[in-house]
């Protein structure tokens, strides 16, 4: 037989070698590629409810028509589908949505991280933990809320958020949680740090069913927090911070004062996490963008934007700074069916030129997501793909 020439061999085991990597190890676990020993640390960015008109209306009103978002300047962007597997509708909600980048499986709308018979199904969040890596969640909805929860708990019902808080303490543990929903870590009864049913909300009050578990958590070596003092005096370890009895703004109200924004949440949790030498998996939500596009408030979703892109620009700046870090910034679905048109209502930054924001729904739509990346891997974004291709890509990276 012909002798093949020596760099004909060497391109041939290389690529062998790239193909055998990528083969479903013999346990039935997750394939990792060789290019995933780059990442050690991955941030996911969640605007919920943001998809492309939003970003364009805060491109507008934050930066102008020559400017861009901090979330526009990543070097790979693509689209996300969003379809559920719900039998009743082929809009998503937000549970549905996270389990499917949690889990890289579809299911029905309600569901956080089981399948379509109510099964549970590995997250992301708990893979990551049990890999050795320090992991974390950052929202300004109740850390319990959907998004969160799918990463690190699993539910036949998103509503269960007091049995999500006992899983984060019981089953996946992560090392930092920032957001609002105190009243599902206490028993109905037992106000906490946030006084049950404030003026601006008499309906908030404590109602878990799984005891205190603040009290549980502070035993587990997590410091507890509810103010922006308390944080930043934060200096390091487990830690829980708990800033609102829900939301940390006012949901039906025309008010987003959060009493700690998402940027420094973000900046606090990054801190921590970084100090472990295996690496870091962060969750970071804004929730605003998609409660106020249920209002079709339009001047409460551009202010949401603006706070979800300073986070952006933090792990952007963290990313840059500590090599081996990818930051991925989308959204769970779109929420409002939002059109940017001529109109009077905002101004464009740095023109004259004013925009309006239109509305057709106060839901959800079925309309495609962008999704950007920065860091290593960042290319495997670009193009069209189902919502369960975050999962396709972070799967090798966590849980090796």
């Amino acid at each position: 037989m012909r002798k093949l020439a020596v760099p004909v061999i060497a391109c041939l085991l290389a690529l062998t070698g790239l193909y055998l990597l990528r083969q479903p190890p013999a346990d039935g676990g997750v394939a990792v590629p060789a290019s995933a020993a780059a990442v050690r640390n991955v941030i996911f960015i969640n605007g919920d409810g943001m998809a492309a008109a939003h970003r364009e209306a805060g491109r507008l009103f934050l930066a102008g028509p020559d400017g861009s978002l901090a979330m526009d300047r990543f070097p790979y962007s693509g689209q996300l589908t969003t379809s559920p597997a719900d039998p009743a509708s082929v809009v998503t909600d937000s549970a549905a949505g996270a389990s499917a980048w949690a889990t890289g499986r579809r299911t029905y709308n309600g569901a956080v991280s089981v399948d379509t018979r109510g099964r549970s199904l590995p997250t992301l969040g708990a893979q990551a933990k049990r890999a050795g890596r320090a992991t974390g969640l950052v929202t300004t909805a109740q850390v319990t809320d959907a998004t969160p929860a799918a990463f690190f708990a699993t539910a036949v019902d998103r509503k269960a958020q007091d049995d999500i808080a006992r899983q984060y303490l019981e089953v996946s543990k992560p090392d930092v949680i920032l957001g609002g929903g105190e009243d599902w870590w206490l028993p109905a009864g037992t106000p906490g740090a946030h006084p049950d049913r404030p003026s601006a909300d008499p309906s908030e009050a404590s109602l878990g069913r799984q005891g205190d578990l603040v009290a549980r958590a502070r035993d587990d070596g997590y410091r507890y927090v509810s103010t922006a003092g308390g944080l930043a005096a934060a200096d390091g370890g487990r830690l829980l911070g708990l800033f609102a009895n829900e939301e940390m703004f006012q949901q039906n109200g025309d008010v987003y004062e959060p009493p700690v924004d998402l940027a420094t949440m973000t900046r606090k949790a990054l801190g921590i996490l970084a100090a472990d030498p295996d690496g870091f998996f962060l969750l970071v939500e804004e929730e605003a963008v998609d409660e106020f596009a249920h209002a079709n408030n339009g001047r409460r979703v551009l202010q949401a934007m603006g706070e979800l892109d300073r986070a952006v620009e933090v792990a952007q700046s963290f990313a840059a700074a500590h090599p081996g870090t990818l930051v991925v910034v989308t959204g769970d679905h779109e929420t409002g069916g939002l059109a940017v048109v001529d109109g009077d209502a905002f101004p464009v930054k740095g023109t004259k030129l004013r925009f309006g924001m239109r509305w057709i729904t106060t839901g959800h739509t079925a309309q495609d997501v962008p999704v950007s990346a920065y860091g290593p891997l960042a290319d495997r974004f670009t193009g069209k793909h189902p919502n369960t291709y975050v999962h396709e890509v972070l799967a090798p990276i966590l849980t090796r």
